[in-house]
């Protein structure tokens, strides 16, 4: 393992977590829970077959993943988060919310996948009218429809679809995700791309924490 060789705690953690891909493991496991290699690739685009193996493995020596054989009819290794890869929940949400400041357009071969939007809806955002009935607005975009369900004071966001959302937006990532965080109103993302099937008025309910 390589090391900054410094008696400082920051130090020492990065020498856990400081290579590349690591955070983004732990991203992938924590989203998505316990995952097969191929889930974790589908989820990493852009990182080598023999890199990951190498990530992981480091990753295991250090007491943040684990894996388990998993039985018929899945028979395949599963990995898991440790109890002390779960920590690092924290320093995810933090690093993802001051990175927020930089999503601005996407850049040419920026990849995407859906299940990232999970991290920045559920904490992002909150419900503006808590006692006001549950709403539930469809995402699509990316590699599949993420539900946002906002109710009785909680945003969670999921891969999947309603039977009668309140409202869907379709559209690029960017776009979808500059209207709810307001970076630019509904004419705008319309002129961008955006569809709109249903109530807009909806959007009322989730309100931006910065």
């Amino acid at each position: 393992m390589r090391t900054y060789g410094q008696y400082c705690a920051l130090a020492k953690a990065l020498d856990v977590v400081g290579d590349r891909w690591t955070l983004l493991i732990v991203r992938e496991l924590g989203l998505r829970g316990p995952c097969r290699y191929t889930d974790l690739r589908h989820g990493l685009p852009g990182i080598a077959t023999n890199l990951l193996a190498d990530r992981l493995r480091e990753m295991e020596e250090n007491g943040i993943v684990r894996r388990e054989e998993a039985p018929p009819p899945v028979a395949t290794t599963l990995f898991h988060l440790t109890e002390r890869g779960v920590e690092l929940a924290p320093v995810l949400l933090a690093l993802g919310h001051w990175g927020a400041e930089y999503m601005g357009e996407r850049r040419e071969g920026d990849e995407f996948r859906s299940h990232w939007l999970r991290y920045p809806i559920e904490h992002l955002f909150t419900d503006a009218a808590p006692d006001g009935p549950a709403v539930e607005i469809e995402l699509r975009t990316g590699d599949q429809p993420i539900l946002v369900e906002v109710g009785g004071g909680a945003v969670r966001a999921r891969p999947g679809v309603a039977e009668k959302p309140d409202l869907v937006l379709s559209g690029e990532p960017e776009v979808v995700l500059g209207l709810l965080r307001e970076r630019f109103d509904l004419r705008a993302a319309r002129r961008r791309g955006l569809r709109t099937e249903g109530d807009v008025a909806v959007l009322d309910r989730l309100h931006n924490l910065g």
